[in-house]
């Protein structure tokens, strides 16, 4: 070794607060630094040709040659894996790194310190212990064979601590607004209103215009109205706080209940406005209607009663589809003994049902591997949808008899299921789905059983319109968002990518913006960045379609002209033309780091190096997707040392400065950047990000790509 690696070696060794060692494929150490002893709370104990369990205690050596076994045998690195260690006696835990003792109680919400009290400790870090962010990666000779294991470790106490702090206020925060529900509205002192309230018009329907001239009582049921109305005004007039219940007809035109509450806010002895919250009660009050009816008509059937009422608790924490069966397959079978059940939910036209979860094979009057039928067919599912009442069938006979002798038989051909009742699901009058339980043998359903057949299949009704809802506005756009930008990328030995994307708020999910890069068959990389206009699930489809879309023309001739000429064809037939998209595509030799660049009206790339100014690239935009234009594209060169830096308009535009200001900016900026974050991607992106945005409202989502190549080592 020269004289800068052997200090190197050194300064590890012998400085470094990090552990680092060395194991052979016998599990002895080789090498470790002065650190690690300490890290393992075994200092002063030298490590050196012996296996962990002749310096380590019992468990926490058979941790240790657990992994080291695993990375022998595997031949693949051990990343992140935590190691608690026992503290050595003699540290005092509180005052060791900055407090690494026991942690107080955190509040849930707003982030306020209470007191520390006597308690469970604030994280699951036990109080005497430090935890060990470890690595282990199989160290090879030069010939490419397995000598032995590389170990690092570093001390993430504090940082598991924080973090479970951070977990518990999230969940406390999460649990707290789903079990609040609540929407909040603001009047003025007389009543009046004076802000808009868009979460209650998305639930009213009502415009801007109609909020702001009737306000919330312009949409309370006409028999609560005038009570109501006096309630409200007299509570106005007195200045007391107003608490009370009352229907709401929605934008889909049917009514729900509501409870609201609405305090006047003081200021000295005036007051300034009026804060209200409505909270959603129809599920409860239909539940407790319902059970109302059930103990009438169940008053001998205590024990059933019993049952669907936990069925409805069980029900109520269902958040999905497939969880609300698991429910109602558990509850079939314990309370009225059926051998199968199922459940299956109409689509959106109304003409097919599917089963979500089938309990058992042959289900629904057709062999297994059928999983959706039409609502016009004979079975007992489309029955009890059409009909809209319950399907009895005591034995085979009354099935023959009900669906037809042809249909009734070749069901019955499939299955042994000899006894059914099919109930539909409805939600405001109106079938969603059905419901089914079977049985092996002949069996009479008795009117009590009847009655809570019914009662059971309206909570799972009430379920399933939960689950669908939130399957719909959450999970679906969650699974988009996850699915359109990449999870990684690509590792090069010569060159070094970052890349950042900040939604505009942090209550918008997904977004237009978008970045990819990927290996060619080739071995060059392909690199894109795109914009489509617009916000939702709507402006995500666009990303996905046009990133899915370069992907595939890119692995068929990756010419950045020619590929962006067939985007210009995909959008000419399949988009909308108020349809607003942009990308900036190139192809580049990561050997070489030469390439070539065609854009279709996105911003241009930012070249920032490290010995001359930076600057934007000078070359036509060209114009957005599906506009007539013949694509240029243009070869360039990625200098040893140097940065190029792919973004959206989000970065340089907003309301206050244009765009050709912000790209002034952009290259202020740049040129302000100190070498040491030049030449890291990962702080080029930051350092862009934070100085554009300072001082600025982010009104648009934020996409940072950086491609920097570093120079070669000695």
């Amino acid at each position: 070794m020269d004289a800068s690696d052997s200090a190197l070696y050194a300064t590890l060794m012998d400085r470094a607060p990090a552990g680092l060692a060395l194991f052979d494929t016998g599990l002895r150490c080789r090498r470790a630094n002065a650190a690690l002893p300490e890290l393992l709370g075994v200092p002063g104990t030298d490590p050196h040709r012996r296996r962990p369990d002749e310096f380590l205690p019992a468990e926490l050596a058979g941790e240790f040659e657990s992994a080291l076994r695993t990375v022998l045998a595997e031949e693949q690195a051990i990343t992140e894996s935590d190691l608690t260690v026992p503290r050595p006696r003699e540290e005092s835990a509180p005052d060791e790194m900055g407090g690494m003792g026991s942690v107080s109680g955190m509040g849930g919400m707003g982030g306020m310190v209470e007191p520390a009290v006597p308690g469970p400790p604030a994280t699951t870090v036990a109080a005497g212990s430090r935890v060990l962010a470890c690595t282990w990666l199989p160290a090879r000779g030069e010939d490419g064979r397995l000598t032995g294991v590389v170990l690092t470790a570093q001390d993430v106490t504090e940082r598991r601590r924080a973090e479970e702090v951070i977990r518990r206020k999230e969940q406390r925060y999460r649990s707290l607004v789903e079990a609040s529900s609540q929407v909040v509205w603001v009047a003025s002192p007389d009543g009046g209103v004076i802000d808009d309230a868009p979460e209650w018009r998305s639930i009213t329907g009502q415009t801007l215009d109609d909020y702001a001239t009737g306000g919330w009582l312009a949409v309370v049921h006409p028999e609560d109205r005038p009570r109501i109305e006096a309630v409200w005004r007299e509570c106005v007039g007195d200045d007391r706080v107003f608490e009370t219940n009352y229907r709401i007809r929605t934008k889909s035109g049917a009514y729900r209940h509501f409870d609201v509450r609405a305090v006047p806010i003081w200021r000295g002895d005036t007051v300034i406005e009026w804060v209200g919250a409505n909270t959603d009660v129809t599920g409860q009050r239909e539940a407790e209607e319902m059970r109302g009816r059930l103990t009438e008509q169940l008053s001998a059937a205590a024990l059933r009663t019993a049952r669907l009422q936990q069925a409805t608790s069980m029900l109520a924490e269902a958040l999905t589809v497939s969880q609300v069966v698991q429910v109602i397959t558990e509850v079939g079978r314990s309370a009225i003994g059926a051998d199968y059940s199922a459940v299956a939910l109409l689509d959106d036209d109304k003409l097919r049902l599917s089963i979500v979860t089938p309990s058992a094979p042959g289900a629904e009057g057709r062999p297994a591997s059928r999983e959706d039928f039409k609502v016009s067919d004979q079975t007992v599912m489309s029955v009890a949808v059409r009909e809209s009442r319950p399907f009895l069938a005591e034995h085979p006979d009354s099935l023959r008899l009900q669906l037809g002798r042809d249909e009734a038989g070749l069901f019955l051909q499939h299955t042994e299921e000899r006894a059914w009742a099919g109930l539909p699901l409805l939600a405001a009058g109106a079938p969603i789905g059905a419901l089914r339980f079977s049985f092996t043998r002949p069996r009479e359903i008795t009117e009590e059983e009847r009655v809570f057949l019914e009662a059971l299949a309206g909570q799972c009704a009430l379920a399933v319109e939960r689950a669908l809802l939130f399957e719909r506005e959450h999970k679906t756009a969650e699974e988009l968002q996850r699915s359109l930008l990449p999870s990684d990328l690509p590792q090069l030995p010569g060159m070094v990518l970052a890349a950042r994307y900040n939604p505009a708020t942090r209550h918008v999910q997904v977004g237009g913006d978008w970045y990819d890069v990927f290996r060619l068959p080739d071995d060059r990389l392909a690199v894109a960045v795109g914009d489509v206009m617009g916000k939702g699930v709507l402006a995500a489809a666009g990303m996905g379609r046009v990133r899915n879309a370069l992907r595939a023309l890119a692995l068929n001739d990756p010419r950045p002209a020619a590929v962006l000429a067939g985007l210009d064809r995909l959008f000419s037939a399949t988009e909308d033309e108020e349809q607003f998209t942009t990308v900036a595509y190139a192809v580049i030799d990561p050997e070489t780091g030469r390439g070539a660049f065609s854009n279709a009206g996105h911003p241009p790339p930012l070249l920032i190096s490290a010995d001359a100014p930076a600057r934007v690239s000078s070359l036509e935009p060209g114009t957005p997707l599906g506009w007539p234009s013949q694509r240029q594209q243009t070869s360039f060169s990625i200098e040893t040392g140097n940065t190029v830096v792919f973004y959206s308009d989000g970065l340089v535009e907003n309301r206050r400065r244009g765009v050709d200001a912000g790209l002034e900016e952009l290259v202020a900026v740049a040129a302000d950047a100190p070498p040491e974050v030049v030449g890291d991607p990962e702080r080029v992106v930051d350092f862009l990000v934070d100085r554009m945005l300072a001082g600025y409202e982010q009104v648009d989502d934020v996409t940072v790509l950086a491609l920097h190549v570093p120079p070669k080592p000695r």
